[in-house]
């Protein structure tokens, strides 16, 4: 028994994994309650969200330790689609939210998180810290006003700003101040002590106030009634036809998007921080069935969290014991204190969600934007201004394209070569970067043909060709010196280059020793991950 608990990595210190799961569990309920009306749906929905992928992922994810629930970057999507088809679609789109993931563990697709440069992730991250106050300002506007006059039921995270409804008053003043005090404990309490989760501490405190002083506010039982059982099996309400795929899969694709790059970003700093290593295309699998089964059991589906992960392993939690006891620990919440999570007030959750901002942005990139490249920080900015008008997933790719096109702008600029004559009077270009399509025009400027002489080398051993544009230029450039009657060596070009030139294949000399070995054409299958 003992070696299984040790082969899959279950626990290698109970005591440390128990303790730790619960302190995160504690810590999840208010989160889970928030992030629910984030996306516009009941607590309810959230909180089995948290317990089902919680547990699921600690059980068959890819990295011992690392906490799964309901997320902000995935709640501010679904609210659009909630608020313009209903809860049902919403399960509907968590289901194939989830098959789209495990189908990206199946195929490896986790590996090109490393295609994320990290300007990209900074814009994500602040992007990510904005929409979230966004919503979170959405919890001052009067819930007596209908939502369609204050415009909540809009996908833009920036119309809650500018559409009115806002609380007036001693309503508002309370509603300030008690945000303000949830802050204030979550900031101050780690000085004191680090027993209990300040997110729970301020949760107690702040409610204990409102209850004893009988203020008047709202709560979450004023918006809707927390029945605590367990998850039902339950198939999504949705006709199942061609038209119902069109609505859930632009939402579909953008939240399996979402979920894994967070889950896989938090994988990797578990990995630096634990200096141990997880398994990407497993996360992805145990990522999707999670998220399967949140669709047939009525909640709101979620990924990977950050900030309950680096609870969990500061508390000293590395086994998969950590996270089933935080889920199970959940579980147990839900099912014997639904009457006190009602009793909640707003106030208390908008100040939790308002430190996650806090703690989210990634305030350093402000100071290093004057030091890094302009490119870098015109990304930054990018990612994150797109992340807010549109969401995350278009923010990265869109930031992944321009670092790539400035990349390749760089790239293109540093083709170069020196020159010299040999003895014989023969012209040497002795080239060095890389050749590739954004390169061509610089490289074609670097030659003279009817100037040089009638015997001229080109050697490549300092270059790279890399795509079939270069062996283009290659070809044009032979022809040029063929019609002006001049004899042209190419050397060091690798083998493949010699079988893909067409004009000038007969122009490479070959040397088996020296000659570089790489492909330009070759089959990009990814080799399956040791599990």
């Amino acid at each position: 028994m003992i070696h299984l608990i040790n082969k899959f990595r279950i626990t290698r210190n109970p005591k440390a994994d128990i303790l730790s799961g619960v302190t995160v569990a504690l810590a999840l309920v208010p989160e889970a309650v928030a992030f629910a009306f984030v996306a516009g749906v009941e607590p309810l929905v959230g909180l089995y969200a948290a317990f089902i992928v919680g547990l699921i992922t600690s059980v068959f994810g890819g990295r011992p330790g690392m906490i799964s629930g309901a997320t902000g970057a995935l709640a501010v999507v679904m609210v659009a689609l909630v608020a313009q088809h209903g809860v049902e679609y919403l399960f509907a789109t968590v289901v194939l939210m989830g098959i789209l993931q495990i189908l990206a563990g199946v195929f490896y697709l986790g590996k090109f998180i490393r295609l994320v440069p990290h300007p990209v992730m900074l814009g994500f991250v602040n992007g990510l810290a904005i929409v979230i106050f966004l919503a979170q300002l959405g919890q001052f506007k009067d819930k007596s006003i209908p939502k369609e006059t204050h415009g909540e039921t809009s996908h833009s995270a920036l119309d809650v700003v500018f559409n009115g409804g806002w609380m007036q008053g001693t309503e508002l003043y309370i509603m300030l101040g008690l945000t303000a005090l949830t802050m204030f404990i979550i900031w101050f309490l780690p000085k004191v002590t680090k027993v209990i989760p300040s997110a729970l501490a301020a949760i107690l405190v702040v409610s204990g106030l409102v209850i004893g002083l009988g203020l008047d506010t709202t709560t979450v039982g004023d918006l809707t009634a927390i029945t605590g059982g367990l998850p039902t099996f339950h198939i999504p309400s949705v006709p199942l036809n061609f038209e119902t795929f069109q609505i859930i899969l632009p939402y579909a694709l953008i939240l399996a998007a979402i979920g894994l790059i967070e889950s896989l970003l938090t994988l990797t700093l578990i990995d630096e921080i634990t200096e141990t290593r997880g398994q990407v295309s497993r996360e992805c699998k145990g990522q999707g069935l999670a998220n399967l089964t949140c669709g047939f059991f009525g909640a709101m589906g979620g990924c990977a969290m950050i900030g309950q992960s680096m609870i969990n392993i500061d508390s000293g939690g590395r086994g998969r014991l950590s996270g089933i006891t935080a889920a199970l620990m959940l579980l147990c919440f839900i099912l014997f204190t639904g009457a006190y999570i009602e009793m909640i007030p707003l106030a208390a959750l908008t100040g939790v969600m308002m430190m996650v901002v806090i703690g989210t942005f990634a305030w350093g990139s402000i100071r290093i934007l004057r030091k890094i490249p302009t490119e870098d920080a015109l990304v930054i900015i990018l990612v994150t201004c797109v992340t807010v008008a549109s969401d995350l997933a278009i923010a990265v790719v869109i930031g992944v394209i321009v670092s790539a096109l400035v990349f390749a702008w760089k790239s293109a600029r540093q083709i170069h070569c020196q020159t010299s004559i040999t003895k014989d009077g023969s012209k040497v270009y002795n080239m060095n970067g890389s050749l590739f399509f954004g390169s061509i025009p610089h490289f074609k400027e670097l030659f003279t043909p009817k100037d040089d002489p009638d015997d001229v080398i080109i050697d490549f051993r300092n270059a790279r060709v890399w795509d079939h544009s270069a062996l283009e230029a290659i070809d044009a450039l032979a022809t040029k010196y063929t019609d002006l009657g001049k004899k042209l060596h190419l050397v060091h070009l690798s083998e493949d280059c010699k079988l893909l030139l067409h004009k000038a294949a007969g122009l490479v000399e070959v040397n088996s020793i020296e000659d570089p070995h790489y492909r330009i054409v070759v089959d990009y299958a990814f080799e399956a991950e040791a599990n």
